[in-house]
């Protein structure tokens, strides 16, 4: 049936005085025209290899600890050990440097002691000097301590 509807077709009359060829019984087709594909689709249709994934993983888990520990406030332990040790010997400092300029008020000669440490210039010989007059060795002490000497040193020449 199929060959009889392409002779009729074919064959099928004309005017008289039509003189045109007759058109080829194929149709030609030109090449298909890619569809333009938005950037969203593009993404949607590529997969990515495992490699890739890992790598991408590792490298976030990476960023996450530099963004983290430089402004995320994220510590180690170790430093957590430090900073808990610097606390400590600095809050006994401040505890005992009170105490310093108490045992320098005991002192019967304090107005001279105090005007000979403010005529020293140098901050470093300053310390030295409250540790040899003794006011910075706490009682049952042998000797001492360097931090509250310097504590107690600031607070003398500010009075």
């Amino acid at each position: 049936m199929d060959q009889k509807t392409d002779r009729a077709v074919q064959e099928e009359p004309r005017a008289r005085n039509d003189n045109r060829e007759k058109a080829p019984a194929t149709t030609v087709r030109s090449a298909p025209v890619p569809k333009q594909l938005s950037s969203l689709e593009k993404l949607r249709e590529t997969r990515p290899s495992k490699k890739t994934v890992f790598g991408l993983m590792v490298a976030a888990g990476i960023l996450t600890m530099i963004v983290g520990f430089n402004w995320g406030g994220w510590i180690t332990s170790g430093t957590a050990k430090e900073r808990i040790n610097t606390g400590a010997i600095d809050a006994v400092t401040m505890r005992l440097a009170p105490m310093c300029v108490a045992q320098f008020n005991l002192d019967p000669q304090k107005t001279a002691k105090l005007g000979e440490l403010k005529a020293i210039t140098s901050s470093w010989e300053r310390p030295d000097y409250v540790k040899k007059q003794g006011w910075a060795t706490m009682p049952g002490e042998s000797s001492a301590d360097n931090d509250v000497a310097n504590a107690c040193t600031k607070l003398l020449m500010e009075s």
